[in-house]
């Protein structure tokens, strides 16, 4: 799936598009919350899946963050 949220996150940063790159980090951390809270299940891969998805998003917010006049 990261191939495809890729693209998302690229055309969300082409459109300046903050709130549906929150929305969509925010989501994928309630996701990565649950699965760290359910213990009946072996959810590793899943986990690591969800925090690359985190990782990827916080790479699109942090284009959109304004530059420093330098």
């Amino acid at each position: 799936m990261t191939a495809s949220l890729k693209s998302r996150v690229s055309a969300y940063v082409r459109a300046k598009n903050r709130q549906a790159l929150e929305n969509m980090r925010e989501l994928r951390r309630q996701l990565l919350e649950r699965l760290q809270s359910t213990s009946s299940i072996n959810a590793a891969q899943s986990r690591a899946s969800i925090q690359e998805d985190l990782r990827v998003i916080e790479e699109g917010l942090e284009q959109l963050q304004p530059r420093g006049r330098g």
